[in-house]
């Protein structure tokens, strides 16, 4: 049964409609996507969304902020069970959680990389998404022995690499890739491996 709309707190309220909105994602893209949907699929009345976010815009843009936080998260999961702290070991197992986040949720790893940060106005999504950038960043920093931001060739890898897992990782949610031995998850990170590596060199 859903809950009636009295019966939610102002945060169990707002949460709910965040989970709403990524299934509602999932269905529609942003292009179907609306407040009117969140809202049904919660069982409250359409204004609620509009009081938590504003406009679809704004709920779109909470749903990057939790995607960019989950992604982030991905990436360190990965990190903390790579048994080896080498520098070039941490940076594939980073690889392969992003990778594995693209896989989980596919809706909002899309959306995360279609919004235009250039004109996002909320600061927590901003945030979200510079932590990510810099988890990257930083990686390249360990590796290289150079911050990226002082050193142009570091900046090279850290787009080189970023272009890589994330133009795999669409690819693979695309099911555009071609060959049949990135099927099985431990052929898939092998292939990961041998791609970003050539980005290490």
């Amino acid at each position: 049964m859903l809950k009636s709309k009295d019966s939610y707190h102002h945060g169990d309220l707002r949460a709910a409609l965040i989970k709403a909105g990524e299934a509602v994602l999932s269905e529609t893209g942003v292009a179907g996507f609306s407040l009117r949907s969140v809202a049904k699929n919660v069982g409250v009345s359409h204004s609620a969304p509009a009081h938590h976010f504003g406009d679809a815009k704004g709920l779109l843009d909470a749903l990057a902020t939790e995607g960019f936080r989950r992604f982030l998260a991905a990436m360190q999961a990965r990190q903390s069970a790579e048994t080896s702290k080498d520098a070039r070991q941490q940076l594939l197992a980073s690889s392969h959680g992003y990778l594995d986040f693209a896989i989980s949720s596919p809706a909002l790893f899309r959306l995360m990389f279609a919004t235009d940060m250039s004109n996002v106005k909320s600061e927590e999504l901003a945030a979200a998404a510079q932590a990510s950038f810099m988890h990257l960043a930083d990686g390249v920093a360990r590796l290289r022995g150079v911050s990226p931001f002082e050193e142009p060739t570091a900046m090279t890898d850290v787009m080189a690499i970023w272009s890589m897992v994330h133009g795999f990782s669409e690819l693979y949610i695309s099911d555009r890739l071609g060959f049949p031995d990135c099927k099985a998850p431990e052929d898939r990170d092998a292939v990961l491996n041998d791609i970003i590596k050539r980005a290490m060199a």
